[in-house]
């Protein structure tokens, strides 16, 4: 593995010590770990072409973002998946402590004049658990962190013979884990939920970062651990760019 910038070190270094004024301080941890919280990933791609008369285009999807906002979740954010896959387009991501609302939102942006151009891709659902290891680790998309421009979702699950290791030993690996991966970028923020029966994987991961590179950085460097060689799947994966849903409307095709 390349040896890492020495000015990105001390980058790194500095944002470990400085918190960001984006993000929320002194949060209650044991709040966060005692209540449900779930949250919703939904992946589409324009099956038709959105209005060609600005207007209309721009009402049309102003109308249907409000409308899922009806479910009162919070949208997290919409994402721009254009280009990193060639069967999606945008990524919508919710989160609320009742999986329910979190359905409603998702029925309401499909039954929308968007949602009615839109053809679903892939959706993941995911439920905040305490940390094996570490309770103070929390998702950031629960603990006050800020959305960041970028994001990056995918699946994994683990092989058959992790659940039997040791507690002792998965803690040693996932401490590596940690140490080659968010130790050195700690600009990214991660939300890793689990997704036992409520999908086909085990956990879900959002990691979010202001800029692209930061992403494949951190994905990049937690190849190099021994945490790789307990995980049977770990695709697919969804990243894009966090867009306002009149901004992503006026990049798509029209009729």
């Amino acid at each position: 593995m390349a040896h890492a910038n020495p000015k990105e070190t001390l980058m790194d270094e500095h944002m470990q010590r400085v918190p960001d004024p984006r993000d929320a301080q002194n949060v209650d941890l044991d709040a966060i770990n005692n209540a449900f919280h779930y949250a919703l990933y939904a992946v589409f791609r324009l099956a038709d072409p959105l209005p060609a008369d600005a207007d209309a285009r721009r009402l049309l999807i102003a109308e249907s973002a409000e409308c899922a906002d009806g479910a009162a979740v919070t949208t997290r954010g919409w994402y721009d998946t254009a280009g990193f896959r060639a069967d999606a387009d945008l990524m919508v991501w919710w989160i609320d402590d009742d999986p329910e609302r979190l359905q409603d939102a998702y029925h309401r942006l499909r039954a929308s004049a968007l949602g009615r151009c839109l053809e679903p891709v892939w959706t993941c659902m995911g439920l905040h658990t305490p940390a094996e290891f570490n309770r103070r680790h929390v998702p950031a998309c629960l603990s006050g962190v800020a959305p960041r421009d970028w994001l990056m979702v995918y699946p994994f699950v683990r092989s058959y013979d992790w659940y039997l290791l040791k507690a002792e030993e998965r803690s040693r690996i996932m401490a590596e884990h940690g140490r080659n991966g968010f130790s050195q970028y700690p600009d990214v923020k991660g939300s890793t939920l689990a997704t036992f029966g409520l999908s086909d994987y085990e956990w879900i991961l959002g990691f979010e970062a202001d800029s692209l590179d930061r992403l494949e950085g951190v994905l990049h460097a937690q190849r190099y651990t021994e945490a790789r060689l307990y995980v049977r799947e770990d695709t697919p994966f969804f990243t894009g760019r966090r867009v306002d849903p009149i901004a992503w409307g006026e990049r798509q095709p029209r009729a």
